[in-house]
């Protein structure tokens, strides 16, 4: 039984404070936040998201995934939003799944790929 913990944060201080302290393979995805009737603003993030979900079982038992809504369309567009600054990140689009502290992500419609996505998710 895989025990990947799983974590919703929204906005870059709450993804900062989900980071502290976590052991283990950390995955991000990141995404644009949904609206009142749980709809992202971001089609690539919607069409994403069931794919990456059904591959978690491939990540490593003491992962951690944390899906990070990034805000709505126009804070994301801001050139200057922290995810694009931020050197531990640099997010350029969503959705992004990235391996925390590695150079390791996928961008856009490679995360419509499962053969994709479980080569991230599979131990070093």
């Amino acid at each position: 039984m895989n025990m990947v913990r799983t974590i919703s944060v929204h906005g870059y201080e709450a993804l900062t404070k989900a980071l502290s302290g976590i052991q283990g393979s950390v995955y991000i995805l990141f995404s644009g936040s949904q609206d009142e009737y749980g709809v992202s603003w971001c089609p690539d993030c919607v069409k994403a998201e069931p794919v990456i979900n059904k591959n978690l079982e491939k990540a490593p038992a003491d992962a951690t995934f944390i899906h990070c809504h990034v805000g709505d369309r126009n804070y994301w567009k801001k050139q200057d939003n922290e995810f694009r600054k931020d050197p531990k990140f640099l997010v350029k689009c969503v959705p992004t799944l990235l391996k925390f502290g590695s150079p390791q992500r996928l961008e856009e419609e490679q995360l419509f790929k499962d053969d994709l996505i479980q080569m991230m998710f599979e131990e070093d």
